[in-house]
């Protein structure tokens, strides 16, 4: 069953959050191409730098259902990557929703082949085997600043990625649809001739994503 936010942008969402004041929009994160979009619930991993001996880079694959979307926490490392070719492989075959790091991810050719929805910190060649390990699956983490807990929803197209907690979701729609309308009414009565600032000022366009306790 597809989403009702799946049909609203990451940027849309983001201003929806605002309006609530709760942080969501995921900072540092970008996809590895254009023209994906990705919606699913989190399925979340944390890593920590190894211990000794190293413990692993993780099986939890396995466990990730069809739909989900797999958030990795490596505390925003640069230096090695948590996700590869195998990983992007497995994941399309078995329907996985995407991929989302704090960090970066390698391979990246197979994702892009695939059509695999990927967004990360950047690119680098280097394994994060004997560097990181697992240190905990399924619960909460840390990605691009903002706390991700199982299950909550990840939106995301080219211009990056948002989470919206489970709790909040509802609301969140009601508050995208609104944005939405609105600014459809601005773009109507430019498009017809209008000033920006008249258009803008009518249907409220600076108003969209100030906090409702503020308003």
């Amino acid at each position: 069953m597809i989403h009702p936010l799946a049909g609203y942008s990451a940027a849309t969402i983001s201003d929806a959050l605002d309006r609530i004041g709760r942080p969501g929009a995921l900072l540092g994160l970008a996809p590895i191409a254009d023209g994906v979009r990705l919606c699913g619930r989190a399925f979340t991993v944390r890593y920590v730098p190894a211990g000794f001996p190293p413990g692993t880079v993780g099986d939890y694959l396995d466990d990730v259902g069809p739909g989900e979307v797999v958030v990795l926490d490596n505390g925003g490392r640069t230096d090695c990557t948590v996700w590869g070719d195998i990983l992007t492989a497995m994941a399309a075959d078995r329907g996985i929703g995407g991929t989302v790091i704090d960090g970066v991810c390698r391979d990246v050719q197979r994702a892009l082949g695939a059509g695999y929805p990927l967004y990360s910190r950047g690119r680098f060649p280097r394994t994060g085997k004997d560097r990181v390990e697992v240190a905990e699956v399924g619960g909460p983490v840390g990605v691009g600043g903002v706390q991700v807990r199982p299950g909550d929803l990840l939106v995301g197209d080219a211009d990056g990625i948002v989470a919206v907690p489970r709790e909040v979701e509802d609301r969140i729609g009601e508050i995208c649809a609104a944005i939405t309308a609105s600014e459809d009414a601005i773009l109507a009565d430019v498009l017809a001739g209008s000033s920006l600032a008249a258009a803008r000022r009518r249907h409220g366009y600076h108003l969209l994503q100030r906090q409702e306790a503020s308003r």
